[in-house]
């Protein structure tokens, strides 16, 4: 399926918990207000829209949250959606915490790579950005799914005078273990916009410096916009995505859901359509799913605005929107 602008648009993004059913305190971030149960899409309904998305040539999913693990049945969910004929590919984004005690049930069910949000290796740094003493579960998680073969993408958010120091830590990553590292600029979105990202560039720069024999990576990684390089004698890559500094509007491939059922076709932008309103009105089917999708394709602008002063109207959390 492409939208008004003749891109392709094959991936969703979905977020299943949006703190309304916690059962792991470490998960938590402060002030965000809870949501009640019946207000976000059952597992059931999920599947609905992972259906008819498939009808619309929509074929890859990445389930998100806030963090997907504290969500009960979590990897049952993976299972769902990987049993969907034609569904190419079902991965996972989280903060590693629970990614250890649920990986055997990931892989059971299909689950076909992870993603493992880490910002610092710093024990004290960990504790200044999350509020909680889990890094070590983290990079326990992190060895376990690459000992059971899993593919592993790390994502690394920097930020000025937080942990901007620790580019070559994380880089040097690859060196050891055949994993992805992206390095991902900070979003002005929610509590994006009052922290200082570090540009992609200036790390790139500084990695070409160091190790002058690295090399551009032309092989495909994934379903983003990343940008590979891979340093010599490497086992993985590491990975760039600038949605500031290098906007890839013009190859974006994705649409997002809420785990209230808010379909968005730019992270951006406040704008959205309640696929749960026609979820739960009598007599819903999947053609009439189908084209709330295919609505929501059409509305995608042809680029975001930030970094222009403007910034877009999205003014929740990031980890309310599945980003």
């Amino acid at each position: 399926m492409r939208d008004s602008f003749g891109r392709e648009i094959n991936y969703m993004r979905i977020s299943i918990t949006d703190w309304c059913n916690l059962r792991c305190r470490y998960c938590m971030p402060e002030g965000i207000c809870l949501t009640s149960m019946s207000d976000i899409l059952t597992f059931e309904e999920i599947e609905q829209v992972c259906r008819a998305a498939v009808g619309t040539g929509i074929t890859r999913f990445k389930i998100t949250g806030g963090e997907p693990l504290v969500r009960i049945g979590c990897p049952q969910l993976v299972g769902m959606i990987k049993s969907i004929p034609g569904v190419e590919q079902v991965t996972l984004t989280t903060n590693g915490v629970l990614l250890g005690k649920y990986l055997d049930e990931l892989i059971r069910n299909g689950i076909d790579a992870v993603n493992i949000s880490l910002d610092t290796m710093k024990a004290d740094v960990y504790r200044q950005i999350t509020g909680f003493d889990c890094l070590a579960a983290v990079e326990q998680s992190i060895v376990r799914s690459l000992e059971r073969g899993v593919k592993v993408k790390i994502n690394f958010v920097p930020q000025y005078r937080v942990n901007d120091e620790e580019w070559e830590e994380f880089a040097r990553l690859t060196l050891k273990w055949q994993i992805d590292v992206r390095f991902i600029e900070m979003m002005p979105v929610g509590w994006g916009k009052k922290c200082t990202g570090v540009s992609g560039d200036e790390i790139l720069e500084k990695l070409k410096s160091e190790y002058p024999g690295m090399k551009k990576d032309e092989s495909v990684h994934g379903n983003g916009p990343a940008v590979y390089y891979r340093l010599p004698g490497a086992l993985g890559s590491v990975g760039f995505i600038s949605a500031i500094h290098g906007k890839f509007c013009s190859s974006c491939n994705r649409i997002r859901m809420t785990a209230e059922g808010e379909l968005k076709p730019c992270l951006c932008y406040r704008e959205s359509v309640d696929i749960r309103k026609v979820l739960r009105s009598p007599g819903s089917s999947i053609e009439a799913l189908e084209t709330v999708i295919r609505e929501v394709v059409s509305r995608k602008p042809q680029m975001h605005c930030f970094g222009s002063g403007d910034g877009g109207d999205e003014d929740r959390q990031m980890v309310q929107l599945g980003g």
